[in-house]
C-alpha cells in the first residue's frame, strides 16, 4: 500500500515538474518575429543613440510547439540609429533594436533587427512650398512692375516659400507608451 501511495506521489509530482521544465526552455530561431510594446515614449526630438527603452512581449515566442518566451516578459531596447528632424531637407528618424529579455528571472541577450522609421517626402514638399512661392512672386511682380518686377518678386516668393518651408516643415517622430514594434531574430538564442 505504501509503494502504491509512494509511486502516485512521483508520478503526480513528474505530471507536475515535466510541463513547467518543457515550457521553460528551448531556442529562439534566427527569423522568428518578436513583437514588443514600449512601456515609455521615445521622441527623434530627444532621444540619443544608445538610449535604454523598456518594453514587454505583446505575444508568446513559440518554438518546436513550446512556449520560449512567454507573453508580458520584460524587454530592454537600445535606440539604434536616431536624427532630429531638420527644418528644410533632414527628416526624422527613429530606429530601436531588442537587446535583452528577462524569462522567469533570468536575462538573456538576444540579437535583432532594428525597427522604427524615417519621416519621408519632406524634400518635394518643401520644393513645393519654395516654387510656389517664387513663381507666385513673379506673377505679382509682373502685374505691378513689367519684367524687373517679375524677377524682384520671384526672389521674394522664393524667400517667403523658403521661410513657409522651414516654419511649417519640423516634424519629429515619436513612439509613445505602448506603441507595438516587430523586430525580427538575427541569430539563435537558447532560453533555460
Amino acid at each position: 500500500m505504501k509503494s502504491q501511495i509512494r509511486f502516485a506521489s512521483i508520478f503526480l509530482a513528474l505530471a507536475l515538474v515535466l510541463p513547467a521544465l518543457a515550457q521553460a526552455s528551448g531556442t529562439v530561431l534566427e527569423g522568428t518575429k518578436i513583437t514588443v510594446v514600449t512601456d515609455q515614449s521615445v521622441s527623434s526630438k530627444t532621444a540619443k543613440a544608445g538610449q535604454s527603452v523598456t518594453g514587454s512581449l505583446a505575444h508568446d515566442v513559440i518554438s518546436g510547439g513550446r512556449v520560449v518566451i512567454p507573453k508580458g516578459s520584460a524587454v530592454k531596447m537600445t535606440v539604434s540609429a536616431v536624427q532630429a528632424s531638420g527644418r528644410l531637407s533632414t527628416p526624422a528618424k527613429l530606429y530601436l533594436r531588442v537587446r535583452m529579455v528577462t524569462v522567469g528571472g533570468k536575462a538573456y541577450t538576444i540579437a535583432t533587427s532594428s525597427a522604427g522609421r524615417i519621416l519621408g517626402g519632406k524634400g518635394k514638399r518643401d520644393a513645393g512650398f519654395i516654387g510656389g512661392g517664387a513663381a507666385g512672386g513673379a506673377v505679382i511682380g509682373a502685374l505691378a512692375g513689367g519684367g524687373k518686377g517679375a524677377a524682384i518678386g520671384a526672389a521674394a516668393g522664393a524667400g517667403a516659400g523658403t521661410a513657409g518651408a522651414a516654419a511649417t516643415g519640423k516634424k519629429d517622430i515619436e513612439f509613445p507608451a505602448e506603441t507595438k514594434l516587430t523586430f525580427t531574430v538575427r541569430a539563435p538564442v537558447t532560453i533555460n
